[in-house]
């Protein structure tokens, strides 16, 4: 295939339904439209839509055709965007991905580094997804396990994320606080609702009690802490997801077995920019600024 205008064409057809609609999305005039469709099914020799009264539907060789079309198109926006990554300048778009449980602490940094640099549009990507730096996908991805290790990426360590056991004053009002972990089995727990979690809190909390405890199941982190302010029962949260909620009591303190490496990760071509470097050095400062408040305050 040696003309990928008309494939662009065929793509905004679909999209829109109809070719004025396709049109209007390229600037061109409608019957260069309806030129690439005829070009392209002649140059295919296969139809690749039906035409009707109300517009253009994609006949099964066309939605096989399309949907390389958006794959392309998609790959072609993630280039865009890891283009727009290198240039010599803190502005444009900075795309940070991480899970939800690091959010009460990043975000403000986000927020923060922002204010220093108004050019700059912040795209603050959460959730369980890897995002695939070398595509572009984010310029930066916080991870928290086991040391990433996919290839041409720049890993460091970045800091402890810090976990214990919480419950509301609500829930604790009516059951009562643990004195202890042996107190433990007496309680309702909120807890994911897959049983081979990774979470190493959530394996500490099942190799000790019964299945029956864990009596509110969600499937993701946020969900978790919403059920926990609830009181819904007693669950695992980082200690910058407590901070935020004055309701909330620390049941047990945090320990190293629940606790989980956060990673920083970039990708190599992408590692050494202005931009890139710009917000690794204010996020690290602003983890270690974290970390003397956090030592001052036990110390006082």
């Amino acid at each position: 295939m040696d003309n990928w205008d008309e494939i662009r064409t065929a793509f905004h057809v679909a999209q829109a339904g109809t070719v004025s609609g396709a049109a209007e999305k390229m600037g061109v005039h409608h019957a260069t439209v309806i030129r690439h469709i005829d070009a392209l099914e002649a140059r295919l020799g296969s139809k690749l839509f039906q035409r009707h009264a109300r517009g253009y539907t994609p006949t099964e060789a066309g939605i096989d055709l399309l949907q390389v079309a958006q794959a392309t198109d998609e790959q072609f926006a993630q280039l865009v965007n890891r283009i727009k990554g290198q240039g010599e300048s803190v502005s444009g778009d900075l795309v940070v991905t991480s899970l939800t449980s690091f959010s009460p602490f990043l975000t403000p940094i986000l927020a923060d580094f922002q204010r220093l640099h108004p050019g700059l549009t912040v795209r603050y990507l959460t959730g369980s997804r890897v995002f695939r730096l070398e595509y572009g996908e984010a310029h930066v991805a916080i991870r928290a396990g086991s040391a990433p290790d996919q290839p041409d990426n720049v890993v460091q360590k970045l800091a402890i994320e810090k976990i214990a056991l919480y419950g509301a004053r609500s829930y604790l009002d009516i059951h009562g606080t643990p004195a202890g972990e042996d107190d433990l089995g007496a309680h309702h727990f909120v807890g994911y609702n897959a049983a081979n979690s990774r979470a190493p809190f959530e394996r500490w909390l099942r190799e000790r009690l019964p299945e029956a405890s864990i009596t509110f199941r969600v499937s993701d982190n946020r969900t978790l802490k919403d059920a926990v302010v609830a009181g819904a029962g007693l669950g695992f949260l980082t200690v910058e997801q407590a901070r935020q909620h004055k309701d909330l009591v620390q049941v047990l303190p945090p320990r190293a077995e629940w606790s989980a490496q956060l990673w920083l990760v970039t990708h190599v071509d992408l590692h050494r920019t202005v931009k890139v470097q710009s917000f690794l050095r204010f996020l690290k400062q602003a983890i270690a600024r974290s970390e003397m408040d956090d030592q001052a305050g036990r110390n006082a």
